[in-house]
């Protein structure tokens, strides 16, 4: 065995910081990886996303034909990215918008530079305007291990179900671990679905390291805010994306509490003043109001900080939801999946016995974190809680159909059930009782 120099510890160290830099042994990859889409918010636009472990020119050729030449091209920008972790990995990540697209048209593409070109995709349009049903899969808490759903989610989406996915927070466990590494595995586990449809996002609590900075580079949302809060139009719904943790993480301010705050209000009134033509209000956040997990989460608390707000009674969200007369509320962070009735503060306000779903009386909670993680399922409190409706502790995701401006379908897929549906309602209000709950 031949004896190691006097300075292999350096030499190793040395190595590791090469690793690091590189991703993988060997020269550093120009070629296009972890590709995904994102909706910019504004119609006939959308944004791809890569990576590459070298600076390259960030380059979209598109076109309609799924073989042949890509006559369309697009040009965009990329930034260095440092992991936060003791490697500073460096890789550079590529956004490119492409605009004046065609509605409800698919179009085939491929993202790079002449340094390396990833493999061909395709994606379909969102259509512009109100009168059409999107279709959505949503759910949250999806790990890099044990994504259960995963592979369930990739069929539905290769049949063309979906228009778009939320996924309501916590990503891979966690994209910052192992210097970046468990964020690159994650996002090309992903690439199937995320390079074929806009993925939607939010943070949750698990995306918190070096102030989110993973979470912020990597995804491309809307607005001005690093993907922190925005909304953006669907169909005939208006869609509220925004953090639970600015109240959990205050070391990164106080002060995001409130500009959060102060534009979810915003936002709002002008979603409220937009009524007649997109009815739906929509929001999606990961950490929940409500649960009846048996655990200590702040949902399980009587007077819960995204409930209440901070010191029970700074910015709390509930009341300002239910001012503004928000329909339906995507959560996560609960690894299980729980609809709740019609609920505030506590009461519940179903709009009848018989139909409590048909013009409700406050919003409806939908929990569905159960997607597939490394700490697998969550259990719920033996006693069901009043408002408490359906709780399914098996894993899956949640449909979402966006029907018209009176009717939203919702159904929860088990994939312990080979796919079974395992919760089904229909929320239905009528446009002339589109007003607030007040």
């Amino acid at each position: 065995m031949c004896p190691l120099p006097p300075c292999w510890p350096c030499c190793c160290l040395l190595l590791l910081f090469s690793l690091g830099s590189q991703g993988a042994l060997g020269t550093p990859r120009a070629t296009p990886e972890q590709v995904h889409l994102s909706y910019p918010g504004e119609p006939g636009t959308m944004t791809v996303t890569w990576t590459t472990w070298v600076p390259t020119r960030s380059e979209v050729q598109f076109g309609l034909q799924l073989s042949g030449p890509l006559p369309l091209r697009t040009q965009g920008t990329s930034s260095l990215f440092v992991d936060g972790g003791i490697l500073k990995r460096k890789f550079y990540i590529h956004r490119v918008t492409l605009r004046r697209l065609l509605p409800g048209v698919q179009y085939v593409y491929r993202c790079g530079s002449a340094q390396g070109w990833s493999r061909r995709f395709c994606f379909r349009t969102l259509k512009n305007g109100p009168h059409w049903s999107p279709h959505l899969a949503v759910f949250g808490d999806l790990g890099a291990d044990n994504p259960k759903a995963l592979p369930r989610l990739r069929r539905d989406i290769q049949q063309g179900m979906y228009n778009a996915v939320l996924h309501v927070g916590d990503f891979a466990y966690n994209m910052d671990e192992d210097n970046g590494r468990v964020g690159d595995k994650f996002m090309r586990l992903i690439e199937p679905v995320a390079a074929s449809l806009p993925y939607m996002t939010c943070p949750g609590n698990h995306e918190e390291r070096y102030n989110f900075s993973n979470y912020k580079a990597r995804f491309s949302m809307p607005g001005n805010t690093e993907g922190l809060w925005y909304s953006w139009d669907l169909g005939p719904a208006h869609i509220i994306s925004f953090s639970t943790e600015v109240y959990f993480f205050l070391h990164y301010g106080y002060h995001l509490v409130e500009r959060q705050f102060r534009w979810l209000e915003n936002d709002l009134q002008k979603a409220n003043q937009n009524r007649a033509i997109r009815p739906w209000i929509i929001t999606m956040g990961h950490r929940p109001m409500y649960c009846s997990n048996a655990d200590l989460d702040d949902c399980t608390r009587h007077e819960s900080k995204v409930r209440k707000g901070l010191f029970g009674r700074l910015y709390g969200l509930e009341d300002l939801f239910y001012r503004y007369g928000v329909d339906l509320q995507l959560w996560a962070h609960e690894h299980s999946y729980e609809r709740l009735w019609p609920i505030y503060n506590y009461q519940v306000f179903n709009g009848s016995q018989a139909m409590p779903y048909t013009n409700p009386r406050a919003p409806v909670h939908i929990i569905t974190g159960s997607a597939g993680c490394e700490e697998r399922l969550t259990p719920f409190a033996i006693f069901p809680r009043p408002w408490s409706a359906v709780r399914v502790k098996e894993y899956g995701y949640t449909r979402l159909h966006i029907l018209n401006g009176t009717h939203v379908h919702i159904q929860q897929v088990s994939d312990d059930q080979d796919g079974k549906i395992v919760d089904d309602i229909w929320m239905v209000r009528p446009l002339l009782n589109r007003t607030t709950y007040l």
